[in-house]
């Protein structure tokens, strides 16, 4: 089959045709893909921190849509347009328990979802599945409920058994261990306001299968703050609002760096609702202020229906 020839301009240019545009595009996109990934940073909701007596178990689901329409890498816009969506969901089960007079919480996390990419970035193609599962529990050193004051450390570990393939862009698993440790501080405001402070940092493993030629792909630590406020309307009802800054690792490809440290800011604004006693509702919109490598989310909606057991 002959290729497709270049149109030319009036002025006899010639216009990259949207294959050869697509082709040019992908290798920027699966280095972009390592700091761009759904879940780059332990992102949480405002209230996470809150520790509930010992001997209560929680059930959670969270449903995310998220769009992206533009890329970034060096803080400069890259040429294309198409979209990346992600439509990611979790389920979250949380016992809580006292040990040596501290709440813990042991809990796993599963996570699932889809991925894929259309126009220009429609050479990501899609894929789905689980994504690695995540295994936490929290030590509370400051449970103060009269307060509203509470201070919690949270260990993460990520255990590569999610759906992988090394000829695919696009994957749910990482193929790789991750290690977290979250600090997450909570403080009542008067009878209305209460402001939440979470701090982060992500170690990753190697990916030794990280390309069709067995590449090992290596990542610096990842960085994140986050930080919330919340008006409780109602005791049973709370408007929200929250930003967010991650400083995600440089990405190295059989030592050969792809992408530098990126930085993302973000901001969030939701409510959450205490429908009965034992089910809590919360919606939340988000999206990225800045990004200066990977795709920019336009829009983010998180859903999550939680019920106390």
């Amino acid at each position: 089959m002959r290729p497709t020839p270049m149109k030319r301009t009036p002025a006899g240019r010639p216009v990259p045709s949207r294959g050869f545009r697509l082709a040019c595009l992908m290798p920027l996109l699966l280095s972009l893909l390592a700091v761009a990934t759904p879940a780059h940073a332990i992102d949480v909701e405002a209230g996470d921190y809150t520790a509930a007596p010992a001997g209560t178990t929680l059930g959670l689901l969270y449903m995310q849509h998220a769009e992206r329409e533009d890329l970034y890498a060096s803080g400069d816009k890259v040429p294309g347009k198409g979209k990346f969506r992600s439509d990611v969901g979790i389920l979250r089960f949380i016992h809580f328990m006292e040990l040596g007079g501290y709440i813990i919480d042991p809990q796993i996390l599963i996570p699932f979802g889809n991925l894929r990419g259309s126009g220009d970035f429609s050479s990501l193609g899609s894929n789905g599945g689980f994504a690695d599962p995540v295994l936490a529990a929290t030590l509370w050193t400051i449970n103060d409920p009269v307060n509203r004051r509470y201070l919690g450390i949270t260990p993460f570990l990520y255990v590569p058994i999610g759906n992988y393939d090394r000829g695919e862009a696009l994957n749910m698993g990482e193929n790789r261990w991750r290690y977290a440790l979250q600090l997450g501080y909570i403080q009542g405001i008067g009878d209305k306001f209460t402001v939440d402070l979470l701090g982060d940092v992500t170690f990753h493993g190697d990916n030794t299968d990280y390309s069709s030629t067995g590449a090992t792909m290596k990542q610096d630590p990842t960085y994140q703050f986050q930080a919330f406020g919340r008006y409780h309307i109602r005791p049973d009802l709370d408007f929200r609002v929250g930003v967010a800054r991650s400083w995600v690792g440089k990405v190295k490809v059989d030592g050969v760096e792809t992408t530098g440290q990126a930085m993302v800011t973000k901001f969030s604004v939701g409510f959450g609702y205490q429908i009965v006693p034992r089910t809590q509702l919360l919606f939340v919109y988000g999206r990225d202020i800045d990004v200066t490598d990977g795709f920019k989310e336009k829009n983010r909606l998180n859903l999550r229906v939680g019920y106390a057991f």
